[in-house]
């Protein structure tokens, strides 16, 4: 079994920041590629920021300069520091992860975490 829990999500005020966290756990051989999506109702899901292993970070334009990405490869856990939110950043944050898992044999798998909500209200 492999599997990614996540959890830092909640309500906070526009103009807040909160920290979401990713943790892989299972029978995992490599983590490679961490990343948070998100979707909102009624829109499909976008990439929010990913990571490779090699530290090379992408956002997207309408979070660059308020969101981090960051990663702790010992823990095989990806963080994503949020901060001045805005209420169009309301929505249901999905981490994914690409990773080598060793099952029967090894296998390449990408993963996805259960989802968190961030509710950006007054």
């Amino acid at each position: 079994q492999v599997q990614l829990v996540e959890s830092g999500g909640g309500l906070v005020q526009p103009g807040g920041s909160l920290r979401l966290s990713c943790a892989a756990s299972g029978s995992i051989f490599s983590v490679h590629a961490m990343g948070w999506y998100r979707q909102a109702p009624g829109k499909l899901r976008e990439l929010v920021a990913a990571l490779t292993s090699g530290g090379n970070p992408n956002y997207s334009e309408s979070v660059k300069g308020r969101f981090t990405i960051s990663r702790d490869n010992a823990k095989n856990t990806v963080y994503l520091q949020m901060n001045s939110l805005k209420p169009e950043d309301t929505a249901v944050y999905y981490c994914n992860a690409n990773m080598v898992v060793q099952l029967s044999d090894y296998r390449f798998l990408e993963v996805w975490g259960q989802g968190t909500l961030v509710t950006v209200s007054s």
